[in-house]
């Protein structure tokens, strides 16, 4: 929705007074490579506050997915730190859940079976794990699908699926991996809408990749860009809107501005490179923490 400067500066320095979630300080990512090691990630430095909505962009080949799965800990860094609420990342952990691009759904489980699963690993009591995945389901409105298997859902109520499962072991960070880029132009609309609205009920901070820019500025507080060749941190943007996101739209001239200010950063920096190796459980923000 269109807002003053005065009013974006205003939600952004309250922002930034939050708690610092993610912190990445000096991270560094080498390869093995022909010549000797090739450097996807190189001095990347950001700082993530609590309940800030995350995009990350950057041309092809830039280490977006690496940075991410360096963040939710599936791949080790080669120099530099993660600190997730000031502790350091050496590896996976609950504090941290990640939605991937692929529909990674357990096909031999129901849906209620796969937002079980993470409960289940941490050795909750079945029918308490089972309460708890239903009212995960029922956020993202597919508990009437519990029964289901993964075959007989479309590709938005996959995901849905995916987020439920990843959001029930309740973490601080909520990493998306491209997400919607399978699905269709009117699907991944939906998905959008429906993943600010869960966003805007739960405590978590969202770090998501994505190749749309459109996406990133009708969903983002904050857009990370990466150059390639190595991936290096271009800007760091604020979005110059308010809250919610689901009232954005492009035809406002500070978000047209800001998805051409992107554009323009990408195009600068495209190289050719190779491709990238019953209690209540949601944890709902008080109205003092209301999201901006």
């Amino acid at each position: 929705m269109s807002a003053s400067p005065d009013e974006v500066r205003a939600r952004f320095d309250r922002l930034k007074a939050r708690e610092p979630i993610l912190q990445v300080r000096g991270l560094c990512k080498t390869v093995p490579a022909k010549d000797g090691e090739r450097t996807i990630l190189n001095d990347v430095n950001f700082t993530t506050h609590r309940r800030e909505f995350l995009c990350v962009v950057g041309p092809s080949g830039c280490g977006k997915s690496t940075l991410i799965r360096t963040i939710a800990g599936l791949e080790e860094a080669s120099g530099g730190e993660i600190l997730v609420a000031g502790q350091p990342v050496h590896g996976p952990g609950p504090d941290r859940a990640m939605v991937f691009q692929g529909y990674t759904l357990f096909p031999w489980l129901t849906v209620l079976g796969n937002v079980m699963f993470g409960l289940r690993m941490a050795d909750k009591p079945k029918e308490e794990a089972a309460r708890e995945a239903r009212q995960w389901l029922d956020l993202v409105g597919l508990e009437p699908y519990a029964d289901a298997y993964p075959h007989t859902l479309s590709g938005g109520m996959k995901q849905r699926v995916a987020i439920a499962r990843a959001l029930a072991i309740q973490p601080r960070i909520l990493l998306m991996d491209e997400p919607f880029s399978a699905l269709d132009a009117r699907t991944r609309a939906r998905m959008q809408a429906y993943l600010v609205d869960i966003w805007r009920k739960i405590d978590v901070t969202i770090v998501f990749i994505t190749h749309d820019l459109d996406e990133a500025v009708l969903l983002a507080d904050r857009i990370l860009v990466l150059k390639t060749g190595p991936g290096e941190v271009v800007d760091l943007m604020e979005v110059p809107a308010l809250r919610p996101a689901a009232g954005r739209t492009l035809d406002d001239p500070a978000l047209r501005a800001t998805l051409e200010r992107l554009e323009g950063f990408i195009h600068a920096h495209e190289t050719v490179v190779d491709d990238e190796p019953v209690t209540p459980v949601v944890r709902l923000a008080s109205v003092a923490e209301e999201v901006d």
